[in-house]
């Protein structure tokens, strides 16, 4: 699989890479079961389709803006009991998710991934492993959040893999900053792709997340897999 890996862009074209959209048994299968994950936020996951998985540095949004919205989403989670469908999962994200990316959006918190070597670190963990444990699509490293576009590879399980991003990134940036102590959120927000237009928000979603938050090209880290012709390999 070939890929491009760039710290900015201007002028993008609509689809960076030229990529064309999975096939539909790639995606959410409302009709077959979902495995439930519950930690400190509602997990689903369904084997081998695709996922966007969102997680940030836990200095990045204020304690009590935290626990206002940790407030509602209670409130709002007792008024929906699990399991959810389609439409109700697609509203708590619109309520919550939405709102903490606009939040992280802002810049708030250290920041320390707006260093280009930080950064690095994390989309080399999110590389390391392609092509063999999950198949990423797109996935961008802000100053505050990393946002990822994947399909998960059987056998291995959501949790496990986002886990492993998150521990080797933060034991590699806290010895390079020579801190110790928690560097991530203990938690993140995932979303399983019902369709190829879910699909298609999502990739343009990561494309032009840099944009609307008004970074320079050194303040990120873009990666969006470019479109297959014939064989390839995985990228390590």
């Amino acid at each position: 699989m070939s890929g491009s890996k760039e710290g900015g862009f201007s002028n993008p074209p609509q689809y960076l890479g030229g990529q064309e959209c999975p096939p539909s048994n790639q995606f959410l299968d409302p009709f077959s079961p979902v495995e439930p994950h519950q930690h400190r936020l509602p997990h689903w996951q369904q084997g081998s389709v695709y996922y966007f998985v969102t997680w940030r540095l836990a200095d990045s949004l204020p304690r009590e803006k935290l626990e206002r919205w940790n407030e509602e989403r209670v409130v709002w989670s007792r008024l929906h009991p699990q399991p959810w469908n389609v439409e109700t999962e697609s509203e708590y994200h619109e309520k919550f998710s939405t709102a903490v990316d606009n939040w992280l959006d802002e810049g708030g918190g250290s920041c320390v991934l707006r260093d280009p070597d930080l950064a690095s670190v994390v989309s080399d963990a999110l590389l390391h492993f392609n092509g063999r444990r999950y198949s990423l699509d797109a996935f961008v490293v802000m100053p505050n959040h990393v946002h990822v576009l994947f399909r998960l590879l059987a056998p291995h399980h959501l949790e496990s893999v986002v886990q492993s991003w998150k521990g080797f990134s933060a034991r590699e940036i806290n010895r390079r900053l020579g801190k110790h102590g928690r560097l991530w959120q203990p938690d993140y927000w995932d979303r399983l792709i019902r369709n190829e237009g879910h699909w298609l928000k999502c990739l343009e979603y990561i494309q032009e997340n840099p944009i609307k938050a008004r970074l320079s090209q050194n303040e990120y880290v873009l990666f969006i897999r470019e479109k297959e012709r014939g064989l390839s390999s995985p990228q390590d």
